[in-house]
């Protein structure tokens, strides 16, 4: 899967914090203050997340709204690998203009770092600092 020279890189920003909804209101607040209202709808952001928050997310209340895809707590770098991999795929497709990854445990956040850093997503991703929740 290797990205067509004109195509940019996709910035993308792991994000970390005690549970899913501090993730997810950490990702609602860095969406308004990179000014997500003023993007438009041709190019949403993109959002994997690791769990279920309790109750409504607060992701419901942007518009347009982002392409988000759920997955299920574990290991992303040994046990959620292909699940992943699978999902941030699926995600690439739709050329997000920024992409954020919501890790439930940040154990081995250095080995998913260089992960996402190694063939093919060298060519896709361009990581950004982590955002803390």
């Amino acid at each position: 899967m290797s990205a067509p020279a004109s195509l940019a890189r996709v910035a993308t920003t792991l994000v970390t914090g005690p549970g899913a909804l501090a993730r997810e209101a950490a990702i609602l607040s860095q969406l308004h203050h990179d000014g997500a209202d003023a993007e438009s709808a041709a190019a949403p952001a993109g959002i994997i997340l690791e769990g279920l928050a309790p109750g409504n997310s607060p992701l419901d209340t942007l518009s347009p709204h982002p392409h988000l895809a759920r997955i299920a707590p574990g290991c992303l770098c040994c046990t959620g690998n292909l699940v992943l991999r699978v999902t941030l795929n699926r995600m690439l497709r739709q050329r997000p203009r920024q992409l954020f990854i919501g890790v439930a445990r940040s154990e081995h956040l250095d080995q998913l770092r260089s992960w996402l850093q190694a063939e093919p997503y060298d060519q896709l991703l361009t990581l950004t600092p982590d955002l803390q929740a």
